[in-house]
């Protein structure tokens, strides 16, 4: 963009104003002279009229940005420059075509300067491309649009000595030698894609090889692409691979369609990866693993981002959006098969439990501010900004209940239908929808309202119980605050898995599920004899808050309740209205004491640690500041904080004797492990260990474990208590990290997020100083979310420091990104949106410096849309 903001806002592109495209195209024939900052690319396109878009007299128009047009013919006469209009944003437009016709053209682009890593660019001395979703556009004219399905050959020709290695799409389809030193490669995609989808990766790159049988006697080759030296870290990333591609056959039929699977992974990366055809290009953070360089979550995280990339090859490759309101047809689909993958893997009650636990710290706050958007969006101005926590992770739970209301085998009936109905098809999410409806036979049109309305429902509950007739009255009542744009709720089906604890802690026969359908529905039980506890959303059983259980009730579930999801759930409930009374307390000037319950739910996750020792390391850890905050009108982050720090102190001093047993008797001197139970007894030592931190300082024993650590989960853990403290034990630990890691970027993403995390009163002076240290890289998104990010969104005390220096520092560094690379910057906004749910001073404080950002002239499409969002 070169107006302000201001002056010319960017349109809006509103989902009903869907269109099916002018023109289809075919076959794509691409070839790419590659150079660092003059690649030259040349386009044949096998084009015809679209007989469905009922245009018949529509001029072509492709878009395009960023490029240089060298030539263009159609039918091979050269078009004159008369005929060729450009758009203000950079594209194509021409007029007078025939019906059916093949244009060619030729344009130059700049990868070097390419920062907003959107296109091809350069990484490392190497060639990437990142496509999704409108990046195809930055590398030559097409109707980059995901309904648009062509098939691909793609040719690359490059300096042997810098590129040696020239990876595109599909299936390897011959190379050879060129003068000069220069060789080609070419490869050619056998299924239809839509551009998003395209890769190219060249250069100076070394591989992990391996392969696959498919289970019809297929041998498809495996490959991992790093820098040199890297290849030693593949190892995991490999064998997730082949158990992703082992997993889809057995569990949805899903066999690889390809000859190879290749991976390239490159530091400077916009996401986490992408799922192009054959080619899947990852960050860095989601191939490289040794055990002293990574820790049990990035060997977790690993595991679960190959299987997501992979699994897309046929939920969202083979079948793909028809348009980026359909964007969680895909990823929403996708996670959830992910999440199922992951919970097959190793504990499904744990792997539950921290998915929910990051879908309630991410999009739970995005349901309620200022961005609240439907699973399925009604409009954007920029979509990049919609790759969000509702389309993926909500949209991953709407498939779940989905599949609990219409049960495991109509699931599958209905995904094998799904399949064979729109295979390389481009489809909506209605076409999903109607599959699983006409396989299971169940009527899901009311369902569908978790597509189409923003904002988490609250499900209510109240009892009655009659000993006379030993009936029990359970009734539930649900509600949807207004959001943007929907201030009206239909209600919802919730489907509400649920069980009976008798008061003896025993469960009563007749577990099952309920079905709230309606606003308010009475669920009736007979032959009781005293009143149960009622154990609700078993195993998470719909995305909503619960509400309307009793203290008493919560800590009796905590207790008693079978089901891990609803014993964690009522603990946390039960610790967040104990630190929101404690906030009154604070606020009304009284001494702050240790609820005995909260002591004794503590007490009883300790008696039963060794039990499960991961489910314990999920369940011991406060609350965050942030899901406290969430559940105030208000939020007062200074003695929310002030609360949580109390009682971390207090617990860790309460039962320091246990902490410090626990820590000792759980140290593994053996070899590193990463399966389920090695990865859940780390855990749980290192959430001893940061009690021990809070309580006492435990300076020590964190310095010991640091020192000795033989990998990187336990020495992080030791760093996160060292980098809260003060004195010389806290500057000694940081700078032999620094000395030894400096040259492992991930590893130095870890020194720079610890220090951006850590609760110290100099905290923001601190990350202020590390912005300008020799090794942050604006142009590295990593880098980036290592520091800001992490501030923003992990350091709520410093980020909402009463001078407000923490909002203009992030306001600072979305300036300065918006001039580098647009979609991290909008990325960088959302923390700041949250100002009409502070206090007065605060709120205007951080309205103030979105203020200053909306008035920055040339303001990308992304942040305006972000920043005027948060300010209407």
């Amino acid at each position: 963009m070169t107006s302000t903001a201001q002056t010319t806002p960017p349109p809006t592109i509103h989902r009903e104003d869907y269109r099916p495209p002018a023109f289809l195209i075919d076959r794509v024939a691409l070839e790419l002279d590659l150079h660092p900052t003059a690649t030259r690319v040349a386009a044949r396109l096998e084009i015809r009229r679209n007989p469905a878009a009922a245009t018949p007299e529509a001029a072509l128009e492709l878009d395009g940005e960023a490029l240089t047009l060298l030539s263009a013919s159609l039918d091979g006469a050269a078009l004159p420059e008369a005929r060729l209009q450009r758009t203000a944003a950079g594209g194509l437009v021409i007029a007078g075509v025939p019906d059916a016709f093949v244009l060619e053209t030729l344009v130059q682009i700049d990868p070097e300067a390419n920062s907003e890593l959107s296109g091809l660019y350069r990484s490392g001395g190497n060639f990437f491309t990142q496509c999704e979703a409108e990046g195809f556009r930055r590398i030559t004219f097409f109707p980059d649009r995901p309904d648009v399905m062509a098939r691909f050959t793609t040719t690359l020709r490059a300096d042997r000595a810098t590129c040696p290695v020239l990876l595109s799409n599909g299936n390897p389809a011959g190379s050879g030698e060129l003068p000069d030193g220069r060789h080609w490669a070419r490869w050619d995609d056998p299924h239809p894609k839509p551009s998003y989808l395209f890769a190219v990766v060249a250069g100076d790159l070394v591989a992990l090889k391996d392969s696959f049988t498919t289970r019809s006697g297929r041998a498809v080759e495996l490959a991992i692409y790093v820098r040199s030296g890297d290849e030693t870290a593949c190892g995991h990333a490999m064998d997730s691979l082949k158990a992703s591609m082992r997993w889809d056959e057995e569990a949805y039929g899903l066999e690889y369609d390809l000859d190879v699977f290749n991976i390239a992974a490159v530091s400077d990366f916009n996401m986490g990866a992408m799922e192009n055809k054959g080619l899947n290009v990852f960050n860095t953070k989601y191939i490289l693993a040794r055990p002293e360089t990574a820790t049990d979550v990035d060997y977790e995280g690993i595991e679960t981002v190959v299987a997501h990339e992979y699994f897309h090859n046929w939920t969202g490759n083979r079948v793909t959006c028809r348009d980026w309101f359909q964007l969680s047809l895909k990823e929403g689909l996708t996670v959830f098969r992910d999440q199922h993958f992951s919970e097959d893997m190793g504990s499904a009650a744990v792997k539950r439990l921290a998915n929910v636990r990051r879908l309630r710290a991410a999009q739970f706050p995005e349901d309620a501010g200022p961005m609240a958007h439907p699973v399925r969006p009604d409009s954007y101005v920029e979509i990049n900004n919609f790759y969000t926590a509702t389309v993926y992770q909500k949209g991953a739970e709407v498939v779940r209940m989905m599949r609990r209301l219409i049960g495991v085998e109509n699931f599958r009936k209905g995904m094998d239908l799904y399949i064979a109905r729109h295979d390389n098809q481009a489809v909506t999410i209605e076409d999903f929808v109607a599959a699983m409806q006409d396989a299971s036979g169940v009527d899901l049109s009311r369902f569908s309202r978790w597509y189409a309305q923003a904002g988490t429902p609250e499900l209510t509950v109240s009892e009655e119980f009659d000993p006379a007739t030993r009936r029990y009255h359970l009734t539930l009542s649900q509600s949807t605050p207004p959001t943007p744009g929907q201030p009206e709720k239909l209600p919802v089906p919730i489907p509400v898995a649920f069980g009976l604890i008798a008061p003896n802690g025993e469960e009563i026969p007749g577990a099952g599920m309920m079905l709230l359908e309606e606003s308010s529905q009475k669920f009736t039980f007979d032959g009781l004899d005293e009143k149960p506890v009622p154990s609700l959303l078993r195993g998470y059983s719909a995305p909503v808050r619960l509400k309307g259980l009793s203290l008493d009730q919560l800590g009796f579930l905590a207790a008693h309740d079978s089901d891990p999801f609803v014993r964690w759930d009522s603990a946390q409930q039960y610790l967040t209205a104990e630190m929101l009374r404690l906030v009154d307390e604070l606020r009304s000037q009284r001494p702050l004491a240790l609820p005995e319950g909260v002591a004794a739910i503590i007490a009883s996750l300790l008696d039963r640690a060794e039990d499960d020792p991961a489910f314990a390391a999920e369940a011991l850890p406060l609350p965050s500041e942030d899901f406290v905050a969430d559940q105030m009108p208000v939020a007062d982050p200074e003695a929310i904080h002030a609360v949580r720090r109390f009682l971390r102190q207090s617990l860790g001093q309460r039962f320091a004797a246990r902490f410090a047993e626990l820590h000792d008797r759980l140290a593994d001197p053996g070899p590193y492990r990463i399966d389920g139970a090695a990865i859940g007894r780390r855990a749980l030592r290192n959430a001893a260990l940061a009690y021990l931190g809070a309580g006492s300082g435990a300076q020590d024993r964190a310095e010991a474990q640091f020192n000795t650590a033989t990998n990187m989960t336990d020495q992080l853990a030791a760093l996160r208590v060292l980098a809260d403290a003060e004195g010389p034990a806290r500057d000694a630990a940081l700078a032999a990290f620094h000395a030894r890691w400096q040259a492992e970027p991930l590893v130095l993403d870890k020194w720079f997020t610890i220090q951006a995390m850590a609760d110290r009163p100099q905290a923001l002076a601190e990350i202020r100083a590390l912005a300008g240290h020799p090794d942050f890289d604006l142009r590295n998104p990593n880098r980036v979310r290592s520091l800001v990010g992490a501030f923003a969104a992990g350091n709520p005390a410093a980020f909402h420091d009463a001078s407000g220096e923490g909002y203009r520092f992030l306001a600072d560094m979305v300036i300065a990104l918006d001039a580098v690379n647009t979609q991290v910057a909008a990325r960088m906004v959302s923390p700041l949106g949250a100002w009409k749910r502070q206090d007065a001073q605060r709120g205007a404080r951080m309205k103030e410096e979105l203020q200053r950002i909306a008035a920055r002239p040339g303001l990308s499409k992304g942040t305006y849309e972000k920043v005027s969002k948060a300010l209407a």
